[in-house]
């Protein structure tokens, strides 16, 4: 279901577009940073994942694939998105946060990111990004994939990790975890998106 972009009040809040590969680390991020963002009036979104395993690490929903199919065709979804063989879905609610002027975090893709920003032009994309080897250690590590799998999963991140957009902030995740949560806040702060200065 598609919505008009044209239909969001211009008092509205900022959504924050989160991306990065499978493994780069942004479930940790979210969870790293849920307490200071919420304390900020953030609103972080609950994915909805044709995989309860995928869900580890998160607060989404997992779901058969029937399910997710359903709630698609009852317009549930204000985003939704497919990668790894696997469904992605942003329930509707986040328009009612982004309208009532608070800003939204929202677990996405690198490859949905020109349908999110022709919905929300005004998005603020935030890249994770962390070294090849850094991703393949910890893909190996969580034992989710099978090694063909994560060679997947790798070779997708190859494709899609260099961006010649100057529009996308890339937030660095390959050290401690600490680092890429204050370059979150800080970025949040340069952008606007949370008031004060660093």
């Amino acid at each position: 279901m598609q919505h008009d972009a044209s239909d969001r009040r211009s008092g509205a809040g900022r959504l924050i577009f989160l991306m990065g590969p499978s493994g780069s680390g942004k479930d940790s991020i979210l969870e790293a940073s849920r307490e200071q963002l919420a304390a900020a009036g953030v609103e972080i979104a609950r994915r909805v994942i044709t995989r309860s395993a995928e869900a580890r690490g998160e607060a989404a929903h997992g779901v058969t694939p029937q399910q997710f199919a359903a709630l698609l065709a009852q317009g549930a979804f204000a985003m939704h998105w497919q990668a790894n063989g696997l469904d992605y879905g942003i329930a509707v609610q986040v328009d009612a946060w982004l309208q009532a002027g608070r800003p939204v975090l929202v677990n996405g893709s690198r490859a949905y990111l020109a349908e999110a920003r022709a919905r929300y032009p005004d998005l603020l994309a935030v890249l994770v990004e962390v070294s090849p080897e850094v991703l393949r250690e910890r893909l190996l590590a969580r034992g989710r994939e099978t090694a063909a799998q994560i060679e997947q999963r790798l070779a997708r991140n190859a494709r899609l990790q260099h961006t010649s957009d100057p529009t996308v902030h890339v937030l660095d995740n390959s050290n401690r975890l600490e680092t890429a949560v204050a370059g979150l806040f800080t970025l949040l702060r340069e952008t606007g998106v949370l008031p004060g200065a660093t």
